[in-house]
């Protein structure tokens, strides 16, 4: 497989742009199913997780073109009697969002069946509320060697009481619901970006949703949906890593296309740490300020700080004066890149859900690995910081969410390069 090896002690400098959000264009392809006409969705990150998804439309029975120069896939699917309503259990078990097509093809098909999806290693990731949920709208559901099977003549309306605010059961209880019999109402739903992007996608596709960006949604079911165009949001967690890097780095970097709103926990930390952070309209600058200062920080869904930066952040505190700590609130077993950076020199125990950092730590390059998408980045962070070379091997975890990452970081000065297998 192919690795990546970093120079470190190089600060970062320039400018460099932010992709398209992965977790919205996931669902957003997704809900491409809801339609035979055709959709196009721009801004698409070139990432494994979206070439994943896009094998997985198409062997559903969509057609599908993946544009790379213009970041662009266009879907057409099927009538609903040619749709395949077995979700491919080889790409589903890559990753989670493959879950996503579940609820489409339920509500155009009237039956689906899939594997419990697979995807990054960071604890307990259950889709009970996705399943809940359709059982609540009328789908009779079986579970039988770790697969669902799940049948409903057409999915009613339903008041539904969401015990956790998944981002991922709500996006597929909002993509049913759309051609559900009558009025669903979702309290207590996830009020993430990305699922605020897709509920405004599937309102520009004719479906009626009043609460969007709100933990309280109506969707007034309708017969069908169009086409549309639309344009994934900017990445909040790509634009936050390279934030972090300039920081960790000692660099100056310009972060373009980003959304103020959904940078402002990150900013409020980097600032809390000692960076100098500035942003105007869609442009977001992180300048390093001398020393860094520990700081306490624990993951909560939107507004709070992001657990897909959980990692990274913690990268640069263990580069902090001082003692931080860092609580993890979202997933139960995402601090097993821990170990890794201890491999690196970093003074970081872990109690239950708790990270204890100590610093300014010295950092000297070694072999280590990525264990999921998130923790690959703080590695990559990591090696930026080191004394020495970092080879950092399993990057295809990071592939998965980061698109180019390596070329990204060499135009702002890095020295990383990519060794193919």
């Amino acid at each position: 497989m192919d690795k990546l090896i970093i120079e470190g002690q190089v600060p970062l400098r320039g400018d460099v742009a932010t992709s398209g959000a992965k977790n919205a264009a996931l669902p957003i392809m997704a809900a491409t199913l809801l339609t035979t006409d055709e959709c196009v969705i721009d801004n698409v990150p070139l990432v494994e997780d979206v070439r994943n998804m896009a094998e997985i439309l198409r062997q559903l029975g969509c057609l599908v073109h993946l544009d790379c120069a213009n970041h662009r896939v266009t879907v057409r699917a099927p009538v609903a009697s040619h749709l395949n309503t077995s979700v491919p259990i080889d790409l589903a078990r890559t990753m989670r969002a493959s879950f996503l097509t579940t609820g489409p093809v339920l509500a155009r098909a009237r039956r689906v069946t899939a594997p419990h999806p697979g995807g990054c290693s960071i604890g307990h990731r259950p889709v009970n509320v996705d399943i809940k949920s359709f059982s609540a709208m009328g789908a009779r559901v079986e579970l039988s060697d770790n697969q669902y099977a799940l049948e409903a003549e057409r999915l009613h309306g339903e008041r539904i009481y969401l015990d956790y605010p998944s981002h991922t059961g709500t996006e597929n209880v909002l993509l049913a619901a759309t051609l559900a019999e009558g009025t669903t109402v979702l309290k207590h739903a996830s009020v993430e970006p990305e699922v605020a992007d897709l509920a405004e996608c599937l309102r520009q596709m004719g479906a009626r949703i009043r609460g969007i960006g709100s933990s309280y949604l109506e969707i007034e079911g309708v017969d069908h949906l169009h086409g549309v165009h639309y344009r994934v949001t900017p990445d909040r967690i790509e634009a936050g890593t390279f934030a972090i890097a300039a920081a960790i780095s000692g660099g100056d970097v310009v972060i373009h296309d980003i959304v103020p709103d959904h940078m402002d926990p990150l900013t409020h930390k980097l600032i809390e740490a000692g960076a100098i952070v500035q942003s105007e309209g869609s442009c977001y600058r992180i300048r390093a300020n001398g020393s860094l200062h520990a700081v306490e920080l624990q993951t909560l869904h939107f507004p709070g700080f992001p657990t897909d930066l959980q990692a990274a952040f913690a990268t640069l505190l263990t580069q902090s004066t001082g003692t931080s700590l860092v609580h993890e609130r979202v997933y139960d077993d995402r601090l097993q890149y821990a170990k890794e950076l201890r491999k690196l020199g970093a003074d970081i125990k872990v109690d239950g859900q708790t990270a204890t950092i100590r610093g300014p730590a010295h950092l000297e390059g070694t072999n280590v690995r990525a264990l999921d998408i998130r923790s690959g980045a703080a590695l990559v962070l990591a090696g930026l910081a080191a004394h020495g070379s970092t080879e950092i091997h399993d990057i295809y975890h990071i592939d998965r969410g980061y698109e180019n990452v390596d070329r990204k970081l060499q135009d702002l000065g890095a020295r990383i390069h990519r060794v193919a297998a």
